[in-house]
């Protein structure tokens, strides 16, 4: 079964192509059916690929090679896939949720125009970033990462005949590949330190490095995580890409882009394991950007803007649990993550659709009894990502901030915090979308109705994965075991299993619970039952709310300290292209030109004074012979 590993980038690759060349000459039923069930196709190979794991646990890792690639005397690159415990994972997250988010979108973009090209570009986007985890090198993890940049830019700027759109995109391109530069120059030091960038034969020699090589290393690959999985400070192209179609936000947000770097430093724990200042990086970042973001989601009236900050939150609480060394805790966080998130999404979308396109929550309100199925499935995503038991969010939230208590308590408190602001500003959301009176126009009221089965089906279903995902990773005290961490550990080099009594981890797990169940009253008292809305469109804020409202001005921040120096520069550079440059390389050929002319008078096209010419150097050549 593993052989067929193969088939499952293939089928998105075909979907792809398929509609790339024949796209505009089909309906868009078939467009939308091809690529669905590309996707489909692919998530039951990968179904088949998971059982077969099971069945086999003394075969816990395959190499399957699908054809020779590279190969010199310094370097030799098969090109081959890797089928392993944390491979299988992220490929089930990848195709089932890229399937129902495909499913999805038939009914979403079915009015759209470039209906064909949306379902190209998500076809290419699922096969790139299938070849992200699959592959068994740094370098097929490269193609695939480069390869998921270029689709979130096609993606992103989807409707391009707007402006911020296109600028949006080409900011999600710009920022990725800083963070790219990071993760090629750390590839390139592993290749020159162990001379090779397969990952079997690089982690079975890594302790050969030296202790600043494999930081240095380390550094460099999560400068690439960074970019990817938007932390601070390359973090802000990820609210900008809410400029997409929303399904391209659910696939970008929950199972594809932005895992990139959570798989990545898993895939490399080894080296993470062996540096304590690259793992300590890693933490401290995480647990900023997951406080930064939070803060930030609070004042948000952009539906879309609220889960955005939301995401780069939750991939904050995941880089601290891998900086701390919960790799499996990490991984199983976002498995659940996916899942709400991306009923987050595609329920947001269910109300923009019913809203006519409308993302401001100030102009919502009251759509309960209008979207009930949105309404009863974002009320389940909501409480899992706020961490209310026994919702799968609880449980994979507790593991990252049990692992994050017993490294550092500081850790752990501003985890808690960023955890307590996220309950806070999802319930906000939930309270302005769903319940009060409507606040839009007549004419959206009247629009108001329940998504088609198209829409609500992926719902349903993401519904009850965010209920009972938890099972996944039931506390050892609960449980005899923790069946992700059990599945996990081969690929995971050192192991730091929890030394938390229980008692401990029974406080913590109280606290998380009680602290998320009295920030949503907090938040139903404020919203529901004082009623207090947010601020109108230009009204006046106080000091702090503006700041936070405006995002702590870090885009203007980043305008004056880096794009403006860097357009001064440019400018000296044009000049002196221009007018340096340019006028040597013009003046030499005008000289060329000149001398040219003067030189071309001798060609009169005669041949009597080719003849003389002739003489007249066959006496010059003898002249010169004689006198020597």
């Amino acid at each position: 079964m593993i052989k067929l590993v193969a088939l499952i980038p293939l089928f998105p690759l075909l979907g792809f192509l398929i509609n790339g060349i024949f796209g505009k000459k089909m309906s868009k039923g078939l467009s939308g059916t091809i690529a669905t069930l590309s996707v489909v196709a692919s998530f039951v190979v990968s179904l088949l690929i998971f059982f077969d794991l099971q069945e086999h646990p003394e075969m816990k890792s395959h190499v399957v090679t699908i054809f020779s690639w590279i190969n010199s005397d310094t370097l030799k690159i098969p090109f081959e896939f890797l089928v392993d415990p944390l491979s299988s994972i992220f490929l089930l997250i990848i195709t089932g949720i890229g399937s129902l988010i495909h499913i999805y979108s038939i009914g979403y973009m079915h009015d759209d125009e470039g209906f064909a090209r949306f379902f190209t570009y998500l076809n290419l986007f699922v096969f790139f970033m299938l070849l992200l985890v699959l592959g068994n090198n740094y370098i097929i993890m490269f193609i695939g990462w480069e390869g998921v940049g270029l689709c979130s830019y096609l993606l992103i700027g989807f409707w391009f005949k707007n402006t911020e759109y296109n600028n949006a995109a080409k900011k999600a391109f710009i920022m990725n590949r800083v963070g790219d530069l990071g993760f090629l120059l750390g590839i390139i030091l592993i290749f020159v330190t162990f001379g090779s960038i397969t990952y079997g034969e690089v982690f079975s020699i890594a302790s050969n490095g030296s202790e600043a090589t494999i930081t240095a290393i380390a550094l460099l690959l999560f400068v690439g995580a960074m970019g990817k999985s938007a932390q601070l400070p390359l973090y802000t192209w990820l609210p900008d890409a809410m400029a997409g179609p929303t399904p391209v936000s659910a696939l970008i947000h929950a199972a594809t882009m932005v895992t990139a770097g959570i798989y990545m430093i898993v895939r490399s724990n080894i080296f993470y394991s062996m540096s304590e200042v690259a793992s300590e990086t890693v933490a401290i970042v995480g647990v900023a950007t997951a406080l930064f973001a939070a803060t930030i989601g609070l004042f948000q009236n952009d539906i879309k803007k609220v889960l955005a900050y939301s995401t780069v939150s939750q991939l904050g609480l995941m880089f601290l649990g891998l900086g701390v060394g919960a790799y499996s805790s990490s991984v199983f966080h976002v498995t659940t993550h996916a899942f709400f998130k991306a009923l987050l999404f595609l329920g947001a979308g269910s109300v923009i659709h019913a809203m006519g396109g409308e993302q401001d929550m100030r102009k919502m309100g009251g759509l309960k009894k209008a979207l009930p199925i949105t309404f009863a499935t974002m009320l389940m995503g909501t409480i899992a990502i706020s961490g209310i038991p026994p919702f799968s969010g609880f449980f994979s939230k507790d593991e990252i901030l049990a692992h994050a208590y017993e490294h550092s308590p500081m850790l752990w408190f501003f985890g808690m915090v960023a955890s307590m602001l996220t309950a806070f500003y999802m319930f906000r959301l939930f309270f302005l979308t769903f319940y009060g009176k409507f606040r839009g126009t007549h004419d959206q009221e009247h629009h108001l109705h329940e998504s088609p089965k198209s829409m609500t089906f992926p719902l349903i279903v993401l519904a009850l994965c965010s209920v009972f995902a938890g099972v996944m990773g039931l506390p050892e005290f609960w449980h005899q075991t923790n069946w992700i961490g059990e599945y996990l550990s081969p690929i995971i080099a050192h192991k730091n299993p929890s030394t938390l009594p229980h008692d401990t981890e029974w406080m913590l797990m109280g606290i998380a619970s009680i602290s998320a169940a009295v920030i949503i009253y907090v938040a139903y008292v404020i919203y529901m039952k004082r009623n207090i809305r947010p601020l109108p469109e230009g009204a006046v804020m106080p000091g702090l709310q503006k700041l936070i409202y405006n995002k702590y001005f870090v885009d203007e921040l980043y305008d004056k300290v880096i794009r403006k120096p860097l357009d001064a520069l440019s400018a000296v550079y044009h000049y002196i292209d221009t007018k340096v440059i340019d006028e040597i390389v013009n003046g030499v050929g005008s000289t060329l030109n000149g001398v040219s002319s003067i030189v071309r008078k001798a060609q009169t096209g005669h041949i009597g004074v080719y003849i003389f010419s002739m003489v007249l150097g066959i006496v010059a050549i003898l002249f010169f012979t004689f006198i020597k």
